[in-house]
């Protein structure tokens, strides 16, 4: 099917263009989503009448984008989470629980927005980048602790699943031999 787009989709095209979509994608999503308009001969004329609106209606929301942009730019997001010793998560923290992170700083942000193959399930530091606009893009940083005192540790580039933070032994100074004894498996008087 062809259409005509009524703003930039990403890997699809600029506003303006007819491109060939395949007929799912246009029912499914860009027809009702209002991103473009069936390529017949009234939807071209329609669409190049109204083209000023659109454009000033899209500058209007990237300006509005970037403004959010601008202001989620550096923070960070602090995510409580029971986990074990080792730092694997006993859930994993999903797009719903960001977006909730998210509304509790005051951002009002879509879960379609948000971009993330995968739920996290460790603590740590996550880079999660958020679409404000098609082409206005931001990577926020989401802090996975189990409590609000080792997501300030966290912040601070300190390793919470590291044997020195499990332990309280220093990595480095570690030697196979402080683990292994190599003589134990020997018989009394038996040479190496």
């Amino acid at each position: 099917m062809q259409v005509i787009l009524l703003e930039r989709v990403p890997k699809l095209g600029q506003m303006g263009e007819v491109v060939k979509v395949r007929d799912g994608y246009a029912r499914n999503f860009l027809l009702p989503q209002g991103k473009a308009l069936r390529a017949n001969d009234a939807n071209k004329k329609r669409f190049e009448s109204e083209r000023a609106t659109l454009e000033a209606r899209n500058l209007e929301r990237k300006g509005e984008a970037q403004k959010v942009a601008e202001v989620l730019d550096g923070k960070s997001f602090i995510i409580v989470r029971a986990a074990g010793e080792t730092g694997q998560l006993y859930g994993s923290v999903a797009a719903r629980d960001i977006i909730d992170a998210l509304a509790a700083e005051g951002f009002s942000i879509g879960r379609n927005q948000l971009d993330l193959n995968h739920p996290i399930k460790a603590i740590g530091l996550h880079k999660v980048t958020l679409h404000l606009h098609s082409e206005v893009e931001i990577a926020v940083e989401v802090n996975v602790a189990r409590s609000p005192e080792e997501a300030g540790r966290q912040a601070k580039g300190e390793s919470l699943t590291s044997v020195d933070a499990i332990y309280g032994v220093d990595e480095d100074a570690l030697r196979p031999e402080d683990f292994f004894d190599p003589d134990a498996d020997r018989e009394e008087g038996e040479e190496a």
